[in-house]
């Protein structure tokens, strides 16, 4: 497990509505590992639901039934992504939806996973005031980073999440006298208001 805010696993998936409860299951997850700030590994993989998927997801992700038709069940793509996790901590942009999904599909193969989860989107609010939203597209456009790709599949969302939470990491470097962010600060940060939010920086 990594003391650093800089060296954590962000994923992204893509479901077939919004809620595991309701039956909705995953079928596609990406995700980038970053070590020290710097990406060392990705996954992404489809994986079949075993039921049909709407039209509406079939164009808001553009993943259709036939490239599920091809993949293999979810039961199997969530193994071989628990084993990419280890122990790391987990980071996702709306986090409580993906840990949803996360927690919903582990659970069904009998898997679980040691790290502790954050979000980025939380964090923003707090650090990126002046952002006129906190989705995930507005935030690369705020802070000027490249996207070159399509939003709304997984590994690409990854990716994007990950660069802006080294652009926010950044941020928070030059406000905190650390080289760098610790993951407990920012687990801090999650909960703090943001008229606090100075303060807790200052004090560390």
């Amino acid at each position: 497990m990594h003391e650093n805010a800089n060296s954590l696993v962000v994923l992204d998936f893509e479901t077939t509505g919004l809620s595991p409860a309701q039956g909705d299951r995953a079928i596609e997850i990406g995700a980038v590992r970053i070590e020290n700030g710097q990406v060392t590994d990705k996954f992404q993989a489809l994986m079949n639901p075993g039921f049909r998927i709407s039209s509406f997801i079939e164009q808001y992700t553009g993943i259709t039934n036939q490239m599920l038709a091809k993949a293999d069940s979810c039961d199997e793509v969530m193994d071989q992504f628990a084993n990419f996790i280890g122990d790391d901590n987990l980071l996702a942009h709306n986090a409580s939806f993906d840990k949803k999904f996360l927690d919903a599909e582990l659970s069904r193969i009998g898997r679980e996973y040691s790290g502790q989860f954050i979000c980025s989107l939380l964090v923003s609010r707090r650090i990126n005031i002046d952002a006129p939203n906190h989705k995930l597209g507005t935030l690369i456009r705020y802070k000027n980073i490249p996207s070159d790709g399509a939003f709304h599949r997984a590994l690409f969302d990854a990716e994007m999440t990950a660069k802006l939470w080294l652009a926010m990491l950044n941020d928070m470097e030059e406000t905190i006298d650390h080289k760098f962010v610790p993951f407990e600060l920012i687990q801090k940060l999650s909960k703090t208001t943001k008229s606090n939010v100075s303060k807790l920086l200052a004090k560390w």
